[in-house]
């Protein structure tokens, strides 16, 4: 079966920082692009950041662009969201997603995989 499973989510001051993680298993993703979203209470899920295979190319939702990095551990088959300078407007549900096609770019990623999300609440 496959998994994709998120961590690291919790409360936080507005300012402070939190790492997400998302491991894949039963399958690898290691070929794949991968991404992070997130639905806050009453709004549709939108997305946060994505990055390819390689790592080589990122993308962010200007709303977190130059606080957030997305990074990835093809060896570890995880992707990681680095959230930094945090505001009360990211509090959200987090979900980590993947695409089920190797090697497509994220700006064509057509994610079919996703977690079951991990909550983070920012404080103000």
């Amino acid at each position: 079966q496959v998994q994709l499973v998120e961590s690291g989510g919790g409360l936080v001051q507005a300012g402070g920082s939190l790492r997400l993680s998302c491991a894949a298993s039963g399958r690898s993703f290691s070929r794949n692009t991968m991404g992070w979203f997130r639905q806050a209470p009453g709004k549709e899920r939108e997305f946060v950041a994505g990055i390819s295979w390689t790592g080589s190319s990122t993308y962010y939702a200007d709303s977190v662009k130059g606080r957030f990095t997305i990074s990835r551990d093809n060896v570890k088959d995880a992707v990681y969201l680095q959230m930094n300078s945090l505001k009360p407007e990211d509090t959200a549900v987090y979900y980590c997603a993947a695409d089920s096609k190797y090697f497509r770019p994220p700006s064509r990623a057509e994610y079919d995989y996703w977690g079951q999300g991990t909550q983070v609440t920012v404080s103000s």
